[in-house]
């Protein structure tokens, strides 16, 4: 069936945008990270490409911020391109329940993490993109992937934000040291959570993060070269984990009020996918009490209700 995106859609987003500006109620900006701790809760943005090379956006739509989590959206393609369908002997593939930094979880599992966008999971993937690399080449591989995904060289790692997670990262290093006893890292835990952090310190905007989340609406295609970043199938089950875990223990909650595959990180980012139609990236930095962006979540259900992007609609996809 041909897909036609909505003629009205950029007065949707101006809509939107313009009742986020009123919201009183803007979460908690993430303040365990130095350099998200000083980002003004004020901020929101919103963009979205369509599979038709159209961009519509509003607000802070091209103000960089930091995208944390969810980077491991991208890390994970990579890992994935690296080892295949053995990557989940290490990672599982279920919604955990949990925080995003629970290590109860993990001594119940004997080391495997539940899924791969739990902080867990994400530094077993770091591991793997490490391997035959000198941590310096692993972030620059990350680093190039995405810049290629969004057709921009423009796109960079925030070092102070990178600095700030290693210095503050002491769960997370409990996590990488735990996982190494079980055997599920293989190299220095001081690399990976190097690599880790620097991957979660990229910063973008709302433009760029949505351009790069385009070939996952694509199945699983560039946009511009036309070449297969990853496979329909691949493609197709990155979106099922944005949608089973991609809002860590908010997940059902998220796939219940939105219904659109999506990954956030507490830096206030979300990137939402719409197989066929469109690649969606919104930014406010107030998180509820699950760690996801308050008025980025309430934006996207929004857009969700205007638009009928749910996937579990029946629906013209226009």
């Amino acid at each position: 069936m041909p897909v036609t995106v909505n003629p009205d859609l950029q007065a949707i987003v101006d809509r939107i945008t313009a009742d986020m500006r009123g919201r009183e109620d803007r979460g908690k900006v993430a303040d365990y990270i130095p350099g998200l701790a000083r980002v003004d809760p004020r901020h929101f943005g919103i963009a979205i490409a369509t599979h038709d090379g159209r961009i519509f956006s509003a607000g802070d739509a091209t103000t960089a911020f930091s995208i944390q989590s969810v980077s491991k959206v991208f890390a994970l393609t990579i890992a994935l391109g690296k080892v295949g369908d053995a990557l989940w002997k290490r990672v599982g593939r279920e919604p955990s329940g949990n925080a995003f930094n629970s290590i109860v979880q993990l001594e119940a599992e004997q080391g495997i993490p539940r899924n791969p966008f739990i902080n867990a999971g994400a530094i077993v993937v770091s591991d793997v993109i490490l391997s035959g690399h000198r941590p310096r080449e692993a972030i620059g591989e990350i680093l190039r992937f995405v810049r290629d995904l969004a057709g921009d060289d423009d796109i960079s790692i925030d070092d102070d934000v990178a600095r700030g997670e290693a210095e503050t990262g002491y769960r997370n290093a409990a996590l990488a040291h735990y996982m190494r006893s079980f055997g599920n890292i293989e190299h220095p835990v001081e690399q990976v959570l190097g690599v880790y952090f620097h991957q979660c310190a990229l910063a973008m905007t709302c433009i760029q993060l949505a351009k790069a989340g385009r070939f996952l609406m694509l199945e699983g295609q560039h946009p511009e070269s036309g070449f297969n970043v990853v496979s329909p199938t691949r493609a197709r089950r990155i979106n099922a984990l944005m949608m089973m875990c991609g809002h860590y223990d908010g997940s059902g909650e998220f796939a219940f009020r939105v219904g659109i595959p999506g990954k956030s990180g507490v830096g206030g980012g979300i990137l939402c996918v719409v197989p066929g139609i469109a690649s969606i990236a919104v930014w406010s930095p107030g998180l509820n009490e699950r760690g996801n962006s308050t008025l980025g979540s309430l934006a996207l259900e929004k857009l969700a209700a205007a638009t009928g992007w749910s996937i579990f609609n029946e629906r013209d996809p226009g």
